[in-house]
């Protein structure tokens, strides 16, 4: 180690954070098995789909510049499924076939068979894994991952994760019929509950109801968090959610926001973080309270047109100084916010300036894409880009064809795969014509986000020296964002809406980049193996493939 830490010298700011990242050498071995199991995170018992057992999901730790390893093995059953786990912000450079993608970077998993993913921990911050098989991780199939490197900002103690997701006691394939099917007064499922690292209470319908699984019992408990007066506290924000904007914040405190997605900032306070699905902020809290303090932790579901129903918005958690009572609820001196921010939109890209500077440059192409919600001939519901909804093939990954010659398509429009050709510097204007925001997520790059708000975007570039840079952005009903990012990544790369409901609606696009050289990349016997083993799978077994397969 040099400086007493893997990555050594390298830092925010003067380390290029896609060209420079370090080799450690060290290899982190995880050995999952996803299958279903009853628990009751809130109180009220259900079927889950779990990995090793555990809600949330077991954590995966690792430095900047190891690899991470692990052997996903799909034990579902009553009924079998297949599955993929897709590690949300990594670049996965000459490595997509370990994005987790069914359809797209993969095959899935068939059951009673297992297939390890290996891949390189970079950039570094906070992100966390989930299911891309159908909406699979509704129920449960997700957890956190922290990879340390530099901060620009100093702090005493790492809380660690703090996921915060929209919960829903329905089992996710039956709300998936639901939403994909022909009632459409049905489409828009409300969740039931808000949850702070898997905890919330939730009020039963009377002390002895119960549940479609199992008994509902109140009081379940609360997450709880230990706060040391006069020390900075580093808390890793995760929208680990459906469908819900998320407004976080700790009653009597300030935070300090100094990283987004994986992406370090000039830090900035505020008092109330905005988080759509998919997003995470990391974020320095100053414990200025007594030792005797107990306060609340709050995360609040936007509501109204902009975004999805909800039933319970309001999550709770606990902070206790060191001398609180632990046993009791904090009082009346806890004081919540006011949040004076707009309901479905991240704060401004003013504010959010990355550490490591990089200009926009022009591109060399511009591609417009229309995001629409409408009814087809059938009488379902679908999201389109450019008027035409995703559908996936599980036998058929995109990028195993395109490695093999084959990137027309000619016979799969569903496809949605919008071919760059070699074109080095590459602009979206993403513009929403639907009434709904949309988290929109890109694998495979942390985009420069030029701009966005609401209308037509007028061609003004926000910090054009330094424009903000993140993996997932909120597209604000009726408005715009313009993403650029630079080529430097042979792949077929899913750009989506990251509410569950939307993407199963057909809400993807598919960026193929630099095709030539994806036939180069030397992808393992192990990901074509895979495919075999899920084509034999399914020439005896029906896949109720109901939405669009992610």
């Amino acid at each position: 180690m040099v400086d007493g830490y893997p990555w050594g010298t390298k830092s925010t700011s003067d380390t290029d954070p896609y060209t420079q990242a370090p080799d450690t050498g060290v290899v982190h071995t995880y050995d999952f098995t996803i299958a279903r199991g009853i628990l009751a995170p809130d109180g009220y018992s259900k079927s889950l789909l779990l990995v090793n057992g555990q809600y949330p999901g077991p954590p995966i730790e690792a430095n900047w510049g190891d690899t991470i390893q692990v052997t996903v093995n799909n034990g579902i059953t009553d009924p079998e499924e297949g599955t993929t786990l897709h590690w949300h912000g990594f670049l996965q450079q000459q490595s997509e076939w370990m994005d987790g993608v069914p359809a797209v970077s993969m095959c899935p998993i068939a059951p009673g068979s297992s297939y390890t993913y290996s891949f390189k921990a970079t950039p570094y911050g906070t992100t966390w894994y989930h299911s891309h098989y159908s909406s699979q991780y509704v129920d449960g199939t997700w957890g956190p991952m922290i990879i340390h490197g530099p901060s620009n900002v100093d702090y005493d103690i790492d809380i660690g994760p703090v996921t915060l997701n929209d919960y829903y006691h329905r089992e996710e394939f039956d709300i998936l019929q639901d939403v994909m099917g022909t009632d459409l007064t049905k489409v828009r499922p409300a969740s039931d509950n808000n949850l702070i690292n898997g905890k919330m209470n939730f009020q039963c319908p009377d002390s002895t109801s119960n549940s479609t699984s199992g008994p509902c019992v109140n009081n379940a408990g609360l997450a709880k968090f230990s706060f040391q007066s006069g020390k900075k506290h580093r808390l890793r924000l995760i929208n680990t959610g459906v469908t819900g904007i998320q407004k976080f914040s700790i009653d009597n405190h300030n935070m300090t926001v100094f990283a987004n997605d994986f992406i370090p900032i000039e830090p900035y306070i505020t008092n109330v973080v905005t988080l759509g699905v998919g997003q995470r902020s990391d974020v320095v809290v100053e414990a200025t309270g007594k030792p005797t303090d107990a306060v609340w932790m709050r995360s609040n579901l936007t509501s109204g047109q902009c975004t999805e129903p909800n039933n319970q918005p309001l999550a709770l958690a606990t902070v206790y100084y060191e001398h609180a009572n632990t046993t009791a609820p904090p009082g009346n001196d806890s004081v919540a916010h006011i949040d004076t921010s707009p309901p479905c939109e991240n704060d401004a890209l003013s504010l959010t300036i990355p550490a490591y500077p990089m200009p926009a440059g022009e591109p060399s192409t511009t591609v417009q894409m229309n995001v629409n919600v409408s009814v087809n001939a059938t009488g379902h519901l679908i999201w389109t880009i450019n008027d035409s909804a995703f559908r996936g093939n599980y036998n058929n990954p995109i990028l195993l064809l395109a490695n093999t010659g084959n990137i027309s398509y000619p016979m799969d429009p569903e496809w949605n795969v919008y071919n760059m050709g070699s074109n080095q510097t590459i602009r979206v204007v993403v513009n929403n014509i639907s009434p709904t925001s949309h988290p929109w997520h890109f694998h495979g790059h942390e985009s420069q986000i030029l701009a966005a708000g609401s209308g037509s975007w007028d061609g003004t570039i926000v910090n054009p020296s330094n424009p903000q840079r993140r993996d997932t952005h909120i597209l604000v009903g009726g408005g715009y964002v313009v993403f650029q990012w630079t080529s430097d990544n042979p792949g077929v790369w899913p750009m989506h809406c990251h509410i569950a409901w939307h993407i199963a609606g057909g809400l993807n696009a598919n960026i193929m980049e630099r095709p030539d050289d994806i036939k180069n990349l030397a992808i393992p016997s192990s990901a074509f193996d895979n495919c075999r083993t899920w084509d034999s799978y399914t020439q005896g077994h029906v896949v109720d493939e109901i939405d669009s397969g992610l």
